[in-house]
């Protein structure tokens, strides 16, 4: 395991990068009497220990179509994005004519504007860091489908702990500075088929996709389908990942003029 470093990624007297974080929607909270958009707390946490300043940004798609401009004039002042889990994508996103019943919390307009936010951030080579239902939007938006129920109790990967294997060199496993992670995962979801150009840098014992990467993006880019918030408080393995992540946001700030 990689020692803890005992600081952010970035530099205490730099200015933080801006990390947009698109909501997510929620019918309710304990402190709110309406529905609400909502960030998890130990994701922004994970970003802020690394030196960036989250940012909850949100989702705007009418109808689960977002305009691409306006979605690159949204972003233009973030030096990276994060895109976080969530409930499930609509399986007609990626070609699926039947619906499982296990399919929870959709939300076209969710789905639509996240999928505009990876679209953008990709082609303008942003950081961009994405996390569970995060690594399958990727994956859906360069053409992948998704296996809409991994089969129930002791076969999906809810409240679960495991170890992955990173591909040696990867992006995820240079990061982690192991050749063995464990994992918090929440997921009753997984990759069918990989999308266009995307690489798997690590699985599960059960072959589960844990982790794409890009390979010749012009931008720092991983998708990892674990939740490695859940445990970057104490384990210097996964807030690594968003360290290096704040860092290459950071490399992204312009000099004040």
């Amino acid at each position: 395991m990689t020692p803890p470093t005992g600081r952010p990624a970035v530099p205490g007297d730099a200015p933080r990068p801006l990390i947009a974080v698109p909501a997510r929607f929620a019918v309710s909270t304990s402190a709110l009497r309406h529905e609400a958009e909502v960030t998890a707390r130990a994701l922004v946490e994970a970003v802020w220990r690394a030196g960036g300043e989250p940012v909850s940004v949100h989702p705007h798609a009418p109808g689960g179509r977002a305009d691409a401009a306006q979605v690159a004039a949204r972003l233009a002042r973030f030096d990276g994005i994060l895109l976080p889990g969530g409930g499930d994508l609509a399986p007609h996103r990626y070609g699926a004519l039947d619906v499982h019943h296990s399919v929870y919390d959709v939300d076209d307009e969710q789905d639509g504007f996240d999928l505009a936010v990876a679209q953008h951030a990709l082609r303008a080579g942003l950081p961009l860091l994405a996390v569970c239902r995060g690594l399958q939007i990727v994956n859906v938006l360069r053409g992948g489908t998704l296996e809409q129920n991994m089969g129930g109790p002791g076969l999906d990967h809810r409240h679960l702990i495991h170890p992955v294997t990173p591909v040696p060199g990867s992006l995820v496993e240079r990061a982690a500075g192991t050749q063995k992670i464990e994992v918090s995962c929440y997921h009753h979801q997984r990759v069918a088929e990989a999308g266009a150009g995307l690489a798997v840098t690590a699985r599960a014992a059960d072959g589960t996709v844990e982790a794409l990467e890009l390979p010749g993006a012009p931008g720092w880019f991983a998708a990892v389908q674990w939740h490695p918030e859940d445990t970057a408080h104490t384990d210097p393995v996964h807030q690594a990942l968003f360290d290096q992540f704040v860092a290459a946001a950071a490399g992204r700030i312009r000099p004040a003029v």
